[in-house]
């Protein structure tokens, strides 16, 4: 399987620079994989992030 990262290493990053704590493709892919595990919310999203990060 291709790294699916990749398909949004091309997009360009919106935010003002000295916000960015994460990458945007890092974000996107989280976003997907928690809605597709059952995430209904921003704050569904976050807590899926903070649970996959070991």
């Amino acid at each position: 399987m291709n790294n699916p990262l990749k398909y949004f290493a091309e997009l360009r990053d919106p935010r003002v620079e000295r916000n960015r704590e994460h990458l945007l493709e890092d974000i996107l892919l989280i976003a997907i994989a928690a809605v597709l595990s059952g995430a209904e919310s921003w704050n569904d999203i976050a807590e899926y992030g903070e649970d996959k990060l070991e």
